[in-house]
């Protein structure tokens, strides 16, 4: 009995050690990123807002959120770096992943919210009673 406290103690700490521990960690990183951004990269913001880093101080960074629209953000909100476009084409040919062919979002927006689709060769989806 008198060792039950010391390993119901011990059983508390240890889980919370090792989340405080990864929490760290997880901070040094998106520390280390975003003291590493430099003019040019493509970014996403904890807001969700994507820009391209067009200018840094050491608390502030200018994004171009559209051409000639550019917002001015603290580093702090920059969440992670977006690989450029070059670097996806690349990643996608390694996976086998075709971009070249192209899909009509409003015809895939008919198709999901009427059923209609503009293929001629696909047959109308029919409601029938039961």
């Amino acid at each position: 009995m008198e060792l039950l406290f010391p390993l119901l103690i011990l059983a508390l700490l240890v889980p919370m050690f090792m989340g405080i521990r990864r929490q760290k960690k997880e901070m040094a990183k998106v520390s280390e990123l975003q003291q590493s951004l430099s003019v040019g990269d493509r970014v996403i913001t904890t807001a969700g807002l994507h820009g391209l880093v067009d200018d840094l101080t050491d608390d502030t960074v200018d994004l171009e959120i559209a051409p000639g629209i550019i917002t001015t953000w603290s580093r702090v909100v920059v969440r992670e770096v977006v690989a450029d476009e070059d670097e996806t084409d690349e990643l996608a040919e390694t996976a086998g992943i075709d971009h070249d062919e192209t899909v009509d979002a409003g015809a895939r927006v008919d198709v999901l919210e009427n059923g209609r689709t503009t293929d001629p060769d696909a047959a109308a989806p029919r409601l029938t009673k039961d």
